[in-house]
């Protein structure tokens, strides 16, 4: 997959691509929809236009943390689905001053030189939000744009979106998330340095940082894990705590997870942790002992689901 990250030097032979455009958190159900419309609705090669950072990191910085994946997980998520060309295109003042007319020519059409644009009926886009799917139609027939627009995707909840999957993860509901998701709600990152608490108790765990993605309900979790890079590259199971540690006085939220029946050092290596379902909130235990009898039954039920997998 080619990634262009400014579209006002974009060669020839990465335009004419038929392009899906939305900012595709979380790479849902309903983005698959829109993406596999990109792909079927022309011969031309595959491609998605979003943005980073996320228009809404770029308008309130300091709201909470909301993301379903970084930025590197949605590469790769979209890499999987054989999509030939990203264009990650900055989000900026500039790009957020721009108005519809101006985005549909400067960037659709002189810039990326897109021959089909696929977004979802609810697609707003320039200045304000004032443009829409039907008007970015209008500019396609005047600039020399197919424009395909996508029906919104109805899960059996509900209609399937990015706030829907936040408010599942928010709840505990892992797998209402997997279903509108497609996949497993997965958490990807480095291996970082802990305090070596869960290696002296017996669990010896890898730690990873959730900073700037929104956070599943804190609690103990039965997860599949890929070890992405390094010695230990591979596929394993295991058990995670997500959230504060409240046993140990944590304040910074992050996800510390135990592999089954694995021995090897991890520190730098990049994980992808994918939350199956929620076992139990976070609890402080009187003792150290109750602490390691309830993580060995949690360890236990874990076993149990996964291996019904």
């Amino acid at each position: 997959m080619r990634i262009f990250r400014d579209y006002k030097a974009v060669p020839a032979s990465a335009k004419g691509a038929s392009a899906a455009i939305g900012n595709f958190d979380g790479v849902h159900l309903g983005h698959r929809a829109v993406i596999d419309l990109a792909r079927n609705s022309s011969a031309a090669p595959l491609g998605i236009l979003t943005f980073e950072p996320h228009p809404r990191e770029f308008f309130a910085p300091d709201a909470p943390p909301f993301r379903l994946m970084s930025p590197a997980a949605r590469t790769s998520r979209l890499a999987k689905l054989e999509v030939d060309i990203l264009y990650e295109l900055p989000f900026n003042a500039a790009m957020a001053a721009l108005p519809p007319h101006e985005f549909a020519q400067g960037v659709i059409k002189d810039g990326l030189g897109l021959s089909n644009v696929v977004v979802g009926k609810d697609f707003h886009f320039g200045a304000k939000r004032a443009g829409d799917a039907e008007m970015l139609a209008e500019f396609g027939s005047e600039m020399g744009f197919d424009v395909v627009i996508a029906d919104l995707l109805e899960g059996q909840r509900g209609e399937v979106s990015s706030t829907a999957i936040r408010t599942a993860l928010s709840e505990g509901r892992a797998q209402d998330a997997a279903a509108m998701l497609g996949h497993w709600h997965r958490i990807e990152g480095t291996v970082m340095g802990g305090d070596q608490r869960g290696r002296d108790l017996g669990y010896p765990t890898a730690n990873m940082s959730i900073e700037g993605l929104h956070p599943p309900r804190f609690g103990v979790y039965a997860v599949l894990v890929d070890v992405l890079n390094g010695a230990h590259q591979g596929h394993y199971t295991g058990a995670a705590s997500l959230g504060v540690r409240p046993m140990f006085n944590g304040e910074m939220p992050n996800l510390e997870t135990f592999i089954f029946d694995f021995s090897g050092d991890l520190y730098g290596a990049d994980l992808s942790v994918a939350l199956v379902e929620y076992l139990r909130p976070e609890a402080k235990f009187d003792s150290l002992e109750a602490f390691i009898a309830q993580m060995d039954a949690d360890c236990a039920e874990a076993r149990r689901i996964l291996e019904a997998l």
